[in-house]
């Protein structure tokens, strides 16, 4: 491991619009950022799904959720993804839609829910669908209104 002295070592640079996707494909786990009533902000630990093409992340919840209620009231979000050895990150700035709760098994909402998930055989499909209208589940789909993060180059260590 290469030891630098103060002010030495990698600079931050940007990461271009294709190493962001990399990041958010790649990389399932990320941090929600939500307002409370105060302006803080509140976080959560969430399982997000890129999907480049529609400038859009899905992420799965359940109507309960502090998460659900602040996006309901104020509907700014920011989402923070960060590679496994911590050296670059994609941060999501997007304004949140809610979906409807998914009342029957297969319903649309249901649908969306089961296309998040890796493919299920026929009887664990429906044993999920029942499972997300038991659990009152809906999605949250951040629309990606700015997107940017940093990296650290190694390469040159």
């Amino acid at each position: 491991m290469t030891a630098y002295g103060p002010g030495q070592g990698p600079a931050p640079a940007p990461l271009d619009d294709a190493a962001l996707a990399t990041i958010l494909r790649e990389n399932p786990f990320g941090v929600l950022a939500t307002t409370r009533r105060d302006g803080r902000p509140q976080l959560s630990t969430v399982l997000q799904a890129f999907d480049a093409d529609a400038g859009l992340i899905r992420i799965s919840t359940t109507e309960d959720r502090l998460k659900v209620r602040r996006l309901r009231r104020d509907p700014r979000a920011v989402l923070h993804v960060g590679t496994p050895d911590h050296l670059a990150f994609a941060i999501v700035e997007a304004d949140a839609e809610l979906s409807d709760v998914t009342r029957e098994p297969g319903d649309a909402v249901g649908r969306e829910l089961l296309a998040l998930q890796p493919p299920f055989s026929p009887a664990d499909e429906r044993a999920f669908l029942e499972q997300v209208v038991a659990d009152r589940r809906l999605v949250i789909r951040l629309r990606v209104t700015r997107l940017h993060g940093t990296g650290l180059d190694l390469k040159g260590s």
